[in-house]
C-alpha cells in the first residue's frame, strides 16, 4: 500500500474521493493509501471463505464483502476482505457506508500485504471493542488459517488450522472446513496452486 496524496484530509474528504474513485483507498491521519489488486488465488480463497459464511450464518449475525469499509476507534479506514456483525449494524455517523462494529474480520494473506495484516492491521482492528475474532487465511503456500481470539480483553492465538482440519468461528457460530475453502486451489504436493 502507497500514500496516495501528500495533502492532509478530513474523513468526509477521504470518503467523497472514495465514492468518485475507481481504485479503493485505505485511510489513516488524513492519508489515503492505494489498496494493492488481487491474485487470483486471494480472489478464490475470498468467494470460498464468504460462501462458508453465508451459508452458516443465522440472524442476528450477517455477513460482508470486501466491499464494505470498516473505521476503526483509531482512525484507521479498511476493507476486511469479509466481515461478519452479529447484531445491529452500526454505520459511521458521518458516513452511512462505513461501519464501525465488526464481530469478526477476515483476512486472506498475499505475499504485499502480509507483514501488515499481521502487524499494524491487526492493532487497528483491536481497537474496536465489538471486534472478537480475527481469522487470516493463506492464499500461498500450504492451506492454513490462523485464528485470533479475543476472551476478557485479552488477545490468543489459537495452532493454525491446516488439510483435514476443521476450525470453529464461536463468535458467528460458524465452523470453517479447511479442506472446503481450499476445494480445487491445492495441487498434488499439498501446496495452494498458481491459478
Amino acid at each position: 500500500m502507497t500514500a496516495a496524496s501528500s495533502k492532509r484530509l478530513t474523513f468526509e474528504e477521504y470518503v467523497a474521493i472514495e465514492e468518485q474513485s475507481e481504485e479503493r483507498h485505505e485511510f489513516y491521519a488524513g492519508e489515503l493509501f492505494a489498496m494493492a489488486g488481487g491474485t487470483p488465488e486471494h480472489a478464490a480463497v475470498c468467494a470460498a471463505v464468504t460462501h462458508a459464511l453465508v451459508a452458516q450464518l443465522v440472524a442476528p449475525c450477517r455477513t460482508f464483502s470486501e466491499a464494505l469499509r470498516v473505521r476503526t476507534p483509531s482512525g484507521k479506514v479498511v476493507y476486511p476482505d469479509a466481515l461478519v456483525i452479529c447484531g445491529g449494524v452500526l454505520r459511521d455517523p458521518s458516513d452511512r457506508n462505513t461501519v464501525t462494529n465488526p464481530t469478526l474480520v477476515i483476512e486472506v494473506l498475499s505475499e504485499s500485504t502480509e507483514a501488515y495484516d499481521r502487524g499494524k492491521k491487526f492493532e487497528h482492528y483491536r481497537s474496536c471493542p465489538s471486534l472478537v475474532e480475527y481469522v487470516l487465511v493463506a492464499s500461498r503456500g500450504a492451506p492454513a488459517i490462523e485464528r485470533f481470539v479475543k476472551t476478557n480483553g485479552v488477545w490468543t492465538i489459537d495452532t493454525p488450522a491446516s488439510s483435514g482440519q476443521t476450525l470453529s468461528l464461536a463468535s458467528a457460530g460458524v465452523t470453517l472446513t479447511i479442506d472446503s475453502i481450499y476445494r480445487g486451489l491445492v495441487g498434488e504436493d499439498g501446496a495452494i496452486l498458481e491459478l
